[in-house]
């Protein structure tokens, strides 16, 4: 009897062995999983933040060639608008390849910005008509191509929709709207949309920062209009729409 009981007491060491190799087996998966999520929030936070100062280098780019022409009513113009330097060779229209792998549809992008617009209906009339301004690969963004990024960035304008001549195709006091998205590396997106007026100088006063780093196209943020060109700002607003709630 007393042999008995020994075996069996052997047989129950056997078992506790078996769950502690298990619990520490649980335990190191554990320790893979908080280690590979911590490194994926790392790394979406850097895609997220090098997207957001893409679309505002892309906005900054777009600002100074705005400088050179003298009327703005060519880049809004139906036929043959002026476009930026800073443009590929789709044109900003079509399909395009991303650096880091996968393809962005241009032309989408620019229907499902108007088709988002015109669906808001903000300004009847004088809902703006967004038409595609500058596009690239981020590391064009400079003649020295020094720039190391797989991101992709497009810039579009429209009239800006304070101006109450029922003609988004034409610009009568000196104001316009930018929208910049940028796009990179594991479905990083930022948006940055500003309104810039001309100034008495040769500058371009650049303020209401309407949106900056949102994360999808659903969030978006209203601004309110740019005042007198060349004044300082007096007022600053913004919406911010997540869904159905809207924070103000």
């Amino acid at each position: 009897m007393a042999n008995q009981t020994l075996r069996d007491e052997r047989g129950a060491a056997l078992i506790i062995t078996l769950l502690a190799t298990m619990l520490l087996l649980a335990l190191g998966m554990g320790l893979v999983m908080v280690t590979n999520t911590e490194t994926a929030i790392s790394a979406n936070f850097k895609n997220a933040s090098e997207a957001l100062y893409a679309a505002d280098a892309g906005l900054d780019r777009a600002v100074q060639d705005l400088l050179l022409v003298p009327d703005w009513n060519r880049i809004l113009d139906q036929a043959a608008p002026y476009r930026s330097s800073f443009i590929d060779g789709t044109g900003c229209t079509g399909t395009v390849s991303m650096s880091g792998g996968g393809t962005l549809n241009l032309s989408s992008l620019n229907n499902a910005l108007n088709a988002e617009t015109a669906a808001a209906n903000l300004w009847g009339a004088n809902n703006p008509v967004w038409r595609p301004y500058a596009c690239g690969h981020l590391t064009g963004l400079v003649p020295t191509q020094t720039v190391d990024s797989s991101l992709y960035v497009g810039v579009w304008v429209a009239d800006d929709p304070s101006e109450q001549d029922g003609n988004p195709y034409a610009d009568s006091n000196g104001v316009v709207t930018l929208h910049a998205e940028a796009f990179g590396p594991m479905g990083s997106h930022k948006v940055v949309e500003v309104t810039v007026a001309r100034t008495s100088s040769t500058e371009i006063e650049r303020g209401q920062i309407a949106q900056r780093g949102q994360e999808e196209l659903n969030q978006r943020a209203r601004k309110a209009a740019v005042q007198t060109p060349g004044r300082s700002l007096t007022e600053t607003r913004m919406n911010i729409r997540t869904g159905d709630t809207v924070v103000q």
